[in-house]
């Protein structure tokens, strides 16, 4: 292997030799309990003398990013729709292909599937994958999570006895002017992100906030897309006040508070010069 080889082209030397590893299934680690090294790491500037051991490790069959979250976004928009529609396995044939006499239900059914087919919009045309796989074994997990949540949210959402909010349309109207910010916050924070990797890179780079305004929040976090993210679920359980919808709520905000948390260390690792005000996910707080 000459000096000035890639992690990558080390990656395709070995599934020459064994193709049953293809890149993407490897890992390519210094050490046995270290971290996988990146494809675009260079042999000569890694800490190694003029031998080095490489360790593989198999990480299994994979599958891409793009299916991935395909996948997992087009589940929840059909499924909510079953329950919308009240088909008659779900709630009985007395209630079958009626329509609820609230009109937060249709605005539920409308701000859901927007957002997931929003998500699809950007998993196509927007998003950049730093890494372009995941273990196949982990889209079962992922899409009972959202696959079993959508079910779950719009069972009692869409329910024949479900209640109204208490405060009314005071109550729906403010929830809706939330939840569209907050969608319009997220969609400016992945295309700010995706710029950064215009031109096909996958080195990390400082994001920064630009002219738009919903990108200002870069001043104060380190992952805005999961502040608006978390908006806009807070705000759609302000606005079906379902208790199902919160608990989803809460799980997310555990979730991507975990995410902003290990982007923040990462950031704050790589970069001597990241700013110092900003927080994992709450400005000043968290």
């Amino acid at each position: 292997v000459e000096p000035n080889a890639t992690i990558r082209e080390i990656k395709l030397m070995f599934h020459k030799l064994y193709p049953r590893w293809y890149p993407a299934r490897q890992s390519i680690k210094l050490d046995p309990k270290g971290k996988s090294l990146r494809d675009e790491e260079i042999l000569q500037h890694l800490p190694v003398g003029t031998t080095a051991t490489l360790y593989f490790r198999d990480l299994g069959p994979q599958i891409g990013w793009t299916t991935v979250f395909l996948i997992e976004y087009t589940g929840p928009l059909f499924i909510y729709f079953l329950f919308y529609f009240r088909m008659p396995f779900v709630y009985g044939l007395d209630e079958r292909f009626t329509t609820s006499p609230h009109p937060v239900v249709n605005l539920a059914c409308i701000c859901h599937s927007f957002h997931y087919i929003k998500r699809l919009i950007e998993t196509v045309f927007v998003h950049r994958f730093s890494h372009g796989t995941m273990p196949l074994r982990n889209i079962v997990k992922n899409c009972l999570y959202y696959w079993g949540f959508a079910a779950w949210l719009a069972y009692y959402i869409n329910h024949p006895l479900y209640t109204p909010p208490s405060y009314g349309k005071k109550q729906i109207n403010f929830a809706v002017i939330m939840f569209l910010l907050c969608e319009a916050g997220n969609f400016s924070i992945h295309v700010a992100l995706s710029d950064l990797r215009r031109n096909g890179s996958k080195i990390r780079k400082i994001p920064y906030p630009t002219k738009n305004p919903f990108t200002w929040l870069f001043f104060f976090v380190s992952c805005p897309n999961y502040t608006y993210e978390v908006g806009t679920w807070i705000s759609f359980t302000i606005m079906t006040q379902c208790v199902p919808v919160g608990l989803f709520t809460l799980l997310c905000f555990i979730q991507m508070t975990i995410w902003a948390k290990d982007k923040h260390c990462t950031y704050l690792r790589e970069f001597k010069d990241y700013p110092r005000l900003r927080m994992p996910i709450i400005p000043f707080l968290l």
